[in-house]
């Protein structure tokens, strides 16, 4: 790709995702290079999949300079792809974003205000007064996903309203620095990331997006539960005090439409 610093590091974690997998990536992609911005890299990480999801993306791989494929296994959880994504980035910001495109990747540009403001981490958040939420989950799912939000704003992180939507804007040096910190594997990643950001001192800002759910989702029913395993864990080890990170300024968490 050449010697220049890639302005965007996107991070694509992916497991058994072959059937949409091309469409996101061609979206990106195209996306990525219509912006009047120096080049980009885009990280494709296949964590364990038993279908053709590396196939599909190295295939593509093959067309594009701007994107690469990283095959981790067997599958160890969303958390632990991201993270070998990120560290594997040398981008200025790095956005993770799901594969199924549940955020379309045009919300980038409300992500990266943000971050031009002064934040250090912008969270696309589906519980902002000005999200729009075009296909619904199932109410069961819903009501779950709020449980669990108001369990981990009263553990962990009071003031931030969805953890879990799956598309985030990072500074990139302090993304590599603190994801190298993370322990959780699974799908509370998330919820430590944004613990060890606060405890850091960076300025987390949420931002209000287009969200629609996407058929044949890999997350299952059981993954609420994990989540909440995951957020008890995480509170029980952080009732010690966590070295800060160097880098951030004092802590705030905003939102913003």
């Amino acid at each position: 790709m050449g010697d220049e610093r890639p302005a965007l590091s996107v991070v694509v974690p992916a497991y058994n995702e072959a059937d949409r997998l091309d469409e996101t990536l061609r979206t990106v992609l195209g996306y990525l290079h219509a912006r009047p911005v120096r080049r980009c890299e885009v990280i494709v990480v296949d964590d364990g999949s038993v279908d053709d999801t590396a196939s599909v993306a190295a295939a593509l791989a093959a067309t594009d300079p701007w994107l690469r494929l990283i095959r981790v296994g067997p599958n160890r959880g969303k958390g632990h792809a991201v993270r070998v994504g990120v560290l594997a980035t040398v981008g200025d910001r790095v956005l993770v974003c799901d594969a199924d495109s549940s955020t379309p990747i045009h919300e980038l540009d409300r992500l990266e205000r943000a971050l031009d403001r002064g934040a250090d981490v912008a969270v696309a958040s589906r519980a902002g007064r000005d999200a729009r939420i075009g296909v619904r989950q199932p109410a069961v799912r819903e009501r779950l996903g709020r449980a669990g939000n108001v369990a981990i704003r009263w553990l962990l992180l009071p003031g931030v309203f969805d953890t879990q939507c799956g598309f985030k804007l990072y500074d990139g040096p302090a993304a590599r620095r603190v994801l190298g910190l993370v322990r959780t594997d699974g799908w509370g990643f998330d919820i430590e990331v944004l613990y060890l950001f606060r405890r850091a001192g960076a300025q987390i800002c949420e931002v209000s997006v287009r969200w629609d759910h996407r058929a044949g989702s890999t997350v299952r029913p059981t993954a609420y539960l994990a989540v909440g395993a995951d957020l008890l864990r995480l509170w029980l080890r952080y009732l010690r005090w966590a070295p800060p990170v160097d880098g951030c300024r004092p802590a705030r968490v905003r939102s913003v439409a």
